[in-house]
This record gives structure tokens, sequence and C-alpha cells, in this order.
């Protein structure tokens, strides 16, 4: 057993009040570890460190900052195999698809934030008013409170970190409190790198991101969560106008019209469905098939099912591992016990095993736009399929649910693909393809999927501030 410690200022520091949580190993239900719950004393010495290392670290160069994030992202490549073997003993991930799937975008969007920190951009400075010069400055916030999820504990604060930190930002971060493990391990590698207090790691439960979010400190608030936190988040932060930026749940509409590749589309969707054992706010898990394609497509989708495997973490031939929690486990399986009757299971709809938190790859087909399962976020290995009479109504009912993070579009053609790209109300809309992201486009949602961007340079807006100054040319 080992007793996870905070790491604030530089160096691991135990809870001031002493109080831990048990970490509970997905794979077999039992205790691999302990992490602190920290109070409001811990969380205000990570803040003064956190306000104490920005004055210092806001005044560094851009290339400074560059160089410090690079050999974070080498430091985490040389060390993808400690990485992985922590993520997935916290989080049961598949030890191959984390290596390969999760590792490399981890380490390639730190770099690419690194870059970022040296191409900020402003208005010319220019006579603007006769007489005077004007130009902007961007600058940083000042302290960040970060949230990250369980889903994706390592990617998820390498979203969070590089962009403020590239900015100038200093970080309070607080993971989710089933799985810290490896963000403790990258404030580890990056305080090689970094001024003490420029990245703080405080761990705990939902408390903890209270105290977090309700600090007079940070200028802004930033977590990747559930819809309810989300809302929770923005409602404190704005007793004191705190900014904030909340990457929240989501229900993606994958729309397959008549003319899609079906076999192509079948294997494309059930590999972003079940993908993390569907925990992904982005996950394809919410199909709208054309009428003469959808009998077939549940078909093939139950194929799919069938063939794709969950299992423990060194099995090299499975996709996913168990969902994260007990809870999550009994969340999952609540939406299956509660299906109407006129739903229809297709494949999986089970726990796998009685140990650990497997869940089988599902199918649910015969649903309508109302039921609870098209309408609310499963987070877990399920995909649902309805049966829409036209483009039109596939748009209606893709847009017709409170989220608006991703959606995709399967067809063959360019002009509908355009058409119904423009028409849905979703931060991201994929075509003939579903989950890939890179570095250089932006990630976030409208409506309760929340606002901001994660990845690209609007990323960096987020972080910074805009001054205007004017100088007199007359004195």
């Amino acid at each position: 057993m080992t007793n996870l410690r905070n790491f604030i200022n530089g160096e691991y520091v135990d809870p001031k009040d002493g109080g831990y949580a048990d970490l509970i190993d997905p794979t077999t239900g039992e205790k691999f570890a302990s992490a602190p719950v920290s109070g409001e004393a811990d969380v205000d010495a990570a803040m003064t460190a956190a306000a104490t290392a920005f004055e210092s670290w806001r005044e560094s160069t851009p290339s400074a900052r560059q160089l410090a994030l690079l050999r974070i992202a080498d430091a985490i490549e040389s060390r993808a195999e400690e990485f992985v073997a922590v993520e997935s003993q916290n989080t049961g991930k598949p030890i191959a698809m984390t290596m390969s799937e999760e590792m490399p975008p981890s380490v390639d969007h730190m770099r690419f934030f690194a870059g970022a920190a040296r191409m900020l951009e402003g208005k010319a400075a220019a006579e603007y008013r006769a007489g005077h010069t004007s130009y902007v400055r961007r600058e940083p916030l000042g302290v960040c409170a970060q949230v990250t999820p369980w889903n994706y504990p390592l990617m998820m604060a390498i979203w969070k970190i590089a962009p403020a930190i590239a900015a100038g930002n200093t970080v309070v971060l607080k993971p989710s409190d089933t799985t810290p493990a490896s963000t403790l391990l990258l404030a580890e590698i990056c305080a090689e790198f970094l001024p003490p207090g420029v990245f703080n790691v405080v761990c705990g439960d939902r408390d903890t991101g209270r105290a977090l979010v309700a600090h007079p400190t940070p200028q802004m608030v930033s977590i990747t969560g559930s819809t309810r936190a989300g809302l929770e988040v923005a409602a404190t932060a704005a007793l004191d106008l705190k900014r904030t930026h909340l990457e929240l749940g989501g229900k993606a509409p994958v729309i397959v019209f008549d003319d899609a590749d079906l076999e192509a589309a079948a294997e494309g969707i059930a590999m972003a469905g079940y993908f993390n054992a569907g925990q992904d706010c982005t996950a394809a898990t919410r199909v709208l098939a054309g009428p003469g394609i959808h009998d077939d497509f549940v078909a093939a989708l139950v194929e799919q099912a069938k063939a794709t495997k969950t299992g423990m973490p060194t099995d090299e031939d499975v996709l996913f591992g168990p969902v994260n929690n007990a809870n999550q486990l009994a969340r999952v399986g609540g939406f299956i016990d509660r299906l109407p009757d006129h739903a229809s299971l297709g494949a999986g709809g089970a726990r796998v095993g009685d140990r650990g938190y497997f869940f089988a790859p599902t199918v649910v087909s015969g649903l309508r736009q109302q039921d609870e399962i098209i309408q609310e976020e499963v987070f877990g290995p399920v995909i649902t399929v309805q049966r829409v009479s036209d483009e039109d109504e596939a748009i209606r009912w893709a847009n017709g649910v409170q989220y608006g993070l991703a959606s995709s579009v399967w067809t063959r053609d360019h002009g509908r693909a355009m058409r119904v790209s423009n028409r849905l109300d979703f931060g991201c809309v994929w075509v003939n393809t579903h989950i890939p992201m890179v570095a250089e486009m932006p990630h976030g949602g409208f409506k309760r999927s929340g606002h901001g961007k994660d990845l690209s340079m609007y990323a960096m807006d987020d972080y910074t501030r805009i001054k205007h100054v004017m100088h007199n040319l007359g004195v």
C-alpha cells in the first residue's frame, strides 16, 4: 500500500488535516493506495505558493516557458512506460492501448503549447488616434484553479496546465479523487524544469474542489467534468467574478445516412463508442440511422460489439478495461435496468464477471427521442440507435438534447455533409470519422456542455487577458 501526498511548492507534503481516502483498483475492486482528502488549509497553502511563484513566472520570457515545456514533454516521453503503469493501475486502462493512443498525443499537446508560448497575437501598434500610439498587451491572468476528471487523468492534466503555464500563469490543480496518481507523477517531473509553486497538485474530494473554487486567489477556474459540477463551479465563481472555463458533459449524435459506407461506419463508430469503456464526453454513443440502412446497421453494430473485448490491462487484445468506479458501474447498469419496453437490447447490457467494474459492450435500438438513455449521458460502453426518416429529422433529433460538445456525420454526399455540419449545434463535427483530435484545432462545446476551448491557440486566448496601452506622442 502507498500513501500518496499533495505536491505543493515543488515538493511532496502531507495534508495538514491528515485525512486520507482509499484508492480502488477498478479491475479488482480492492484498495491499492491512499490519497489525501485535502482541506481548506491545504488549498490555502497551494494558493499561497502559486501566488508567490506568479510574481516571477509572469516575468519569464516566452522562450524560457517554451524551453521548460519542451523539456517536460521530453521527460514524459522518456518515462512513458512509467506513466502508463501508474495510469493503468489507477484507472484499469489497457496498457497497450494507453501506450499507443494516449501517450503520443499527451506529449504532442505539451509540445504544441511550448510553441504557442511564443506565438501570442494582438493588434498592430499604430496611431488609431492622431498624436497617440496604441498597442495591445496580452498578459497572463494569475493563479488558475483547475479540476480534472477520472476518464483521462494524465491527458486532461496536460490539456489544463500546458496553455496556462505557457501563457505565464501558475496553477493549483485538483485531480479526481479516484485517479490522482499520474497527475502527481506529472507534478514531480514538472518540478525538475519549473520554479517551485508554478504547478501545484492538491488531492481531495468535492469539498476540496469547492474550497479551490471559492478561494479568493485564483483569477480563473477551469474544470473538465459533469454538467452538474460545471453549474456548481459557475455559481461559486460568479460570487467574485472569476473567469470560468467549463468543458462538461456530452451526448454526441452520430448521423449515419443511407449512402454511408456501412462496414466502415460500423467499425469506426464501435471503436469511438467503446474506447475507454465509453467514458468520453465525445464518445460515439448516440446513433441516428437513416431508414434504408437502419436494420443492417444495427446488425453490424451488434457484430462489432460481440467482437469487442474488455478485460485486464495486461491483455493485449482488449479495447477497453473496467469503468472507473463502483458508482459508475451502478450508473451504467441502471440505464439498462430502466430501459422502456419498446427498447431492444441487441448485445451486452450486463456486468462482466463478479470482480472489478467491467461492463459488456452494449447495443440498444428501438429507442425514442425522449427516452432517458437518449437524453442523458451514460458514460459507459453503451451505443444507442434511433431510426430517422430524413435529413431534417436527423438534425432536429441530433440537436434535441441539452448538450453541444461533439457530433459526426457519415455520408458519401459532400453537399449533405456540408449542410448538416453547418446545422449541427455542437462544438465539433466530424465527417466520416469520429473522435480524432489534433493540438492545432479547438475542443469545447455549446449549451450545457460548457464554454471555453481546450487545445489550439484558442486555449491560449482563454488563459490570457488583453490590456490596451495608449501613449500621448506630444509629451
